[in-house]
């Protein structure tokens, strides 16, 4: 059985509390072994809790009772753990061997990712080698998640010394199984599964791979375990974005599955509705507001929210100023009605008036610019600061990664809030999962979507007075902080003008004090602003 589990980091007790259920639920299907996620017993990342001696005391504490709930099983069980030989790191990404109440030995990863969103050399030391356990009469390999994706070749931040799959191959086991905790982003899915297809080829025998799912901060785990024969054929796979167990006879009965992913932009909505309902729920909250523009973005973000929190646990905050037309307005209050959220409308006229009349003397002779447009983004982020304050709200960030990398968000007004729920999504993609909303239900106007894009704080203002159309950036913003392509690369690639990509990219490094200031961002592409991109804000490079 493989236990697909969504821990709660740190959460030692409310782990164990999860991983005993497993293991009763293997005993009762009369299953013989079961396979946790990588590290499912402190949850992953945990990060700096990793350096507090008192956390890994607990961590064997939680162990031996999990030891003692395995009679007549085995379980295999990630975990951290004590480096008990001569070492550089304190300690092991482990995963424990565990058959009827005794720890058989211990499976330590060799390949620790130390690039993007992972950092994992800075705790553990790499295991020493591969092994084969006995169990239940089969030879099997245990190995944790990156010890796999050497072979692949499909990893192309870092190129290992070791591939643990080669090793293992003459090692001859009857069966592989892989401890992971594996992070969504786009196509992240199909990705994983070409990384065992090929495994199992090289091996001729069959890969089994045990997912994390679940989100932890800005870090979102789609699940989808599943098993390979040794065909590099896929003959089971758990359901995606939730708990599962999946089931599994061994040997495999050799009867591959047609499996079709969903839409790519239809798991891209499921991770972020999934982000969003586990931070609000690990962190102990349970309502959100946000301000709601009459845009496409806060739209969309109204969307997740209500379907991750449900609908009366979404406050819509309309904030119209003189410059807001009657279209968004009207388009904003159709969305509330659609979504059956609450809302509250706040014209923020008064304080606005009020900020001008005090500031009048210091701009004393100065033309109304950028200063004024702040203004306001900031008293409708004080506005639902004080929501939040007085209510237990978190506030929810509107600002998409397009607008993010081009500086196009105000600091302490747009950008206050607790979670950014749409910093790692393009403007281009954003109208895509709008489309994708409205497939069933009409549920986002439609001329929220038509309508140029605009952030209505001066007259007649559109995002395209001062930037080419989102597509462009958004494909400079793709070839340069994804890929790391030259500039000169991108001009090749699309036939851009020069002046254009370097003003697209002078802008993205401009901004980087900006993000720094940001709310964390749930992360669903290879490469977000919001965490596994660390660029210097004092830097003369571009």
């Amino acid at each position: 059985m493989l236990a697909q589990i969504n821990p709660i980091i740190g959460d030692l007790d409310g782990n164990t509390q999860k991983i005993f259920q497993a293991i009763d639920k293997a005993k009762n299907k009369q299953a013989e072994l079961v396979v946790f996620p990588e590290l499912a017993l402190s949850g992953y990342p945990p990060e700096d809790l990793l350096l507090l001696p008192h956390f890994i005391d607990q961590v064997e504490v939680q162990l031996e009772k999990i030891v003692a709930r395995t009679k007549n099983l085995t379980v295999i069980l990630g975990l951290p753990r004590k480096n008990p030989n001569e070492k550089e790191k304190a300690l092991l990404n482990s995963a424990a061997i565990i058959q009827d109440q005794s720890i058989l030995g211990y499976y330590d990863k060799i390949l620790l990712p130390t690039y993007d969103v992972f950092d994992e050399r800075r705790y553990f030391e790499p295991g020493k080698e591969v092994k084969i356990w006995t169990i239940h009469g089969y030879k099997i390999a245990v190995t944790i998640c990156e010890d796999i994706w050497e072979e692949s070749k499909l990893v192309s931040a870092t190129s290992y010394l070791r591939d643990p799959v080669n090793e293992i191959k003459k090692l001859k086991p009857d069966l592989v199984i892989n401890l992971s905790a594996s992070p969504y982003s786009l196509y992240k899915p199909a990705l994983r599964q070409s990384v065992c297809f090929r495994a199992a080829t090289t091996l001729n025998r069959p890969v089994i791979l045990c997912n994390q799912v679940g989100a932890n901060d800005s870090l979102i785990f789609d699940g989808f375990s599943l098993c390979v024969n040794g065909q590099g054929k896929l003959e089971n796979i758990a359901k995606g974005f939730q708990e599962e167990y999946l089931f599994q006879e061994f040997p495999f009965p050799n009867q591959p599955i047609d499996f079709k992913p969903s839409e790519t932009i239809e798991d891209l909505y499921r991770a972020l509705v999934l982000g969003v309902r586990d931070y609000f729920r690990k962190s102990g909250f349970t309502q959100a507001c946000l301000g709601l523009s009459g845009g496409i973005d806060s739209a969309l973000v109204a969307c997740i929210a209500a379907d991750a929190l449900g609908n009366d646990n979404v406050l819509a905050v309309l904030m119209p100023s003189r410059y807001s037309s009657t279209g968004s307005v009207d388009d904003s209050l159709k969305l509330v009605e659609n979504l059956k959220i609450k809302h509250q409308t706040m014209s923020i006229e008064q304080p606005f008036e009020s900020y001008l009349k005090i500031l009048q003397p210091s701009f004393e002779g100065k033309k109304p610019d950028v200063t004024e447009e702040n203004l306001q983004a900031r008293i409708r982020g004080m506005i639902l600061m004080a929501l939040s304050n007085k209510f237990g709200y978190i506030v929810l960030s509107t600002g998409n990664k397009s607008e993010l990398a081009m500086g196009y968000s105000t600091l302490y007004g747009d950008m206050c809030g607790g979670l950014g729920v749409i910093s790692d999504v393009t403007k281009t993609q954003v109208y895509a999962l709008a489309e994708f909303i409205n497939k069933k239900n009409s549920i986002i106007p439609q001329n929220i979507i038509d309508k140029p894009p605009s952030a209505e704080l001066r007259p007649n203002q559109k995002d395209s007075d001062s930037l080419p159309d989102y597509a462009i950036v958004d494909t400079v913003l793709a070839d340069y902080v994804e890929k790391h392509l030259s500039p000169q690369e991108i001009v090749e690639r699309h036939a851009f003008s020069l002046d254009l990509v370097n003003d697209l990219i002078k802008k993205i490094h401009q901004n980087e004090y900006k993000r720094r200031q940001a709310p964390p961002g749930l992360r669903v592409s290879e490469r977000s602003f919001t965490i596994g991109r660390k660029f210097p804000i004092v830097q003369r490079w571009v």
